[in-house]
């Protein structure tokens, strides 16, 4: 309601309802002074009359807010974990945490509905953070007026999948001009 028990005490509440109800003040008045809607108005008076002695605008949270179980808690480190020994894995080609894709395995694999800046939250709290590195400026830049001009080749050996358990070569061709890609592919 307004946040009335921040701005008014329980007394100053009662005493403006009584003169409302002897009809010595009008609502709209009551309602210009307490800064209420008169749906919330009428539910106030509504309250007061039910319970004229122990009548309060005072309340306290029934359950905690900004929480989550501890289940999901321990789901997310579980996640954490595994992101973490795939990055700390040097045959691996990962580099930093997805908290994405953490996010929808708790959904598909637990059925946890859990928000982004909480499992960043928690993997801050328990050390699963890794800042972003800092870019490194290129110190030459390659300037084309035409697609295909210059066309870059690239070739890469990693362990593209862990469960395969062996390094496959990907390699690329990247059009200069458009940044488009030309041709990928895997091979053993």
């Amino acid at each position: 309601m307004a946040q009335l028990h921040k701005k008014f005490t329980d007394n100053q509440v009662k005493e403006l309802l009584k003169l409302y109800l002897v009809k010595q003040i009008k609502r709209n008045y009551i309602q210009e002074i307490l800064g209420i809607k008169r749906r919330q108005f009428c539910k106030l008076v509504s309250r007061y009359k039910d319970n004229l002695n122990g009548f309060s605008i005072q309340y306290t949270r029934i359950k905690q807010t900004r929480s989550i179980s501890e289940n999901i808690e321990n789901n997310i480190l579980k996640e954490l974990y595994v992101e973490k020994e795939l990055i700390n894995n040097k045959n691996v080609p990962i580099r930093s945490y997805n908290y994405i894709y953490i996010k929808d395995r708790l959904k598909e694999e637990y059925r946890q509905e859990v928000s982004l800046p909480t499992i960043i939250s928690r993997a801050k709290k328990y050390n699963f953070y890794l800042k972003k590195p800092k870019r490194k400026a290129h110190d030459r830049e390659v300037l084309t007026n035409h697609i295909g001009e210059l066309v870059q080749h690239n070739s890469s050996l990693h362990l593209f999948a862990p469960v395969a358990g062996e390094k496959w070569y990907l390699i690329t061709s990247i059009d200069d001009f458009s940044r488009y890609m030309f041709y990928a592919t895997l091979l053993k």
